[in-house]
């Protein structure tokens, strides 16, 4: 677990990374699912994000597959955790 809290840009970096794409390339609106994001990639990335401090699971990715969207868990989780 790092204490450094996870960005925006990070969020976006990590995601482009696992669907092998330019991180511009993924704007906030974005279905992920739409880039390619299937289940297995998914749960890497929510195992990453775990490792990090970020506790997300795979219903956030399914209710909210977008950026923006995860975006809005992860800063509410990190408030509430620093709380």
């Amino acid at each position: 677990m790092t204490d450094a809290p996870v960005t925006l840009e990070k969020l976006r970096a990590d995601i482009a990374a696992m669907l092998e794409e330019a991180p511009a390339a993924i704007g906030d609106d974005d279905n992920l699912m739409d880039f390619g994001l299937d289940s297995m990639r998914a749960m890497n990335l929510l195992l990453q994000w775990e490792e990090e401090g970020v506790p997300l699971d795979f219903g956030d990715i399914a209710e909210t597959p977008t950026l923006s969207g995860l975006w809005a868990l992860v800063q509410a989780r990190q408030q509430g955790a620093s709380s």
